[in-house]
């Protein structure tokens, strides 16, 4: 597999670890939502919301809209699991056509990023995505260990890459078409 075909798994693997970690969350009582714990964001919501958020800041930078760190003026938090978790799965379709749409030699490309007081930053497709991927990694699982606190088991979401854990995610591939 080339970085390419990687990066293009990984935008697959994002989708579907939030779809588990949302159809979780979705389970969560009343309150629990919302509920203040310790985590570098202070409840589940927040930081759910912030992953939204850098990632339509990514995006926009990957597609060029020109929007940049204006992004986050626009973006209004949600206040409820449910518009929130649609609104990623939205996110996470366009980023899967994004990088479908990706040839080799654009990972290679670089696009100005809106980096506020220390100006517009060239980076490298590759470099952001792989980026991205981090910063998502690194919050699911900061909501997971928030989620181990809860009335909700948190989801196991490795279960992804390898061929020996199809048999635990074939139902989700085929419902969210990953196949």
């Amino acid at each position: 597999m080339d970085l390419l075909g990687h990066l293009q798994r990984m935008a697959r693997n994002n989708l579907w670890s939030n779809d588990r970690l949302y159809r979780a969350v979705l389970e969560l009582q009343p309150g629990e939502f919302e509920a203040e714990r310790t985590s570098f964001f202070p409840s589940i919501r927040e930081t759910l919301n912030h992953v939204l958020l850098v990632d339509l800041f990514y995006l926009d930078m990957l597609e060029q809209k020109g929007v940049g760190r204006a992004i986050g003026t626009c973006f209004k938090p949600f206040a409820d699991a449910q518009s929130l978790a649609e609104a990623q799965a939205e996110f996470d379709r366009q980023l899967v056509a994004f990088c479908d749409g990706l040839e080799a030699g654009d990972l290679d490309r670089r696009v100005p990023t809106d980096r506020g007081d220390a100006g517009m930053i060239l980076e490298r497709i590759g470099d952001l995505l792989a980026h991205l991927f981090l910063h998502d990694i690194h919050h699911r699982g900061q909501v997971h260990a928030m989620l181990a606190g809860t009335s909700v088991e948190p989801p196991q979401l490795d279960e992804f890459l390898l061929d020996y854990d199809l048999r635990f995610r074939r139902e989700e591939i085929e419902r969210l078409d990953l196949g």
